[in-house]
């Protein structure tokens, strides 16, 4: 099976967010792959409506707070490791996203979610830098920080993790017009 992340060509500067939870591997993956997994675990899910699932073909939709919608269409599956999926707007371009588990030590694993940005890709590289490291990595760091505490607090604690649970954010949590 050939590495997606290795065929994606034009993607610079992935960003990455890492947690460890306290959990085995199995109850972190039986979260990441059940179906509508986001409305219980994203502190900017507004909905998650499934369309097809689980496996290679997946595809569901993210409707953030601020009233965005982004599909996602799942391009690798790996039971009980993780999935590789393309996200953005209908019509629109997409980002590469990358969610991944690993063992830490028996009841311990690490969630790790990489996000290649799709967003500056058509403006050259001498000039996009700027923003990306000073507006879009920063922002989009914070959101999937958010995104991987959510997790945690659903797996630990069993219960669905309150929207802006670990602050607002400027582009998912506010409507926007």
């Amino acid at each position: 099976m050939s590495d997606p992340i290795s065929d994606i060509t034009g993607f610079k500067w992935p960003v990455t967010a890492t947690r460890g939870i306290a959990a085995t591997v199995d109850a972190v993956w039986e979260t990441i792959s059940a179906p509508g997994n986001l409305l219980n675990c994203h502190p900017f899910c507004a909905r998650n409506p499934v369309y097809h699932w689980p496996g290679d073909e997946s595809h569901d939709e993210v409707h953030y707070l601020s009233g965005w919608k982004f599909e996602r269409q799942f391009c690798n599956w790996i039971d009980g490791e993780g999935y590789d999926l393309e996200i953005g707007r209908p019509g629109g371009r997409k980002s590469f996203v990358s969610w991944r588990i690993s063992e830490i030590e028996d009841q311990l694993s690490s969630l790790r979610i990489t996000v290649y940005p799709n967003v500056l890709q058509n403006i050259p590289v001498l000039i996009r830098w700027a923003p990306h490291y000073l507006r879009v990595a920063p922002l989009l760091e914070s959101y999937l920080t958010s995104v991987v505490k959510g997790f945690e607090w659903y797996i630990t604690r069993g219960e669905p993790v309150p929207r802006n649970q670990f602050g607002q954010h400027a582009w998912f949590s506010a409507p926007r017009s």
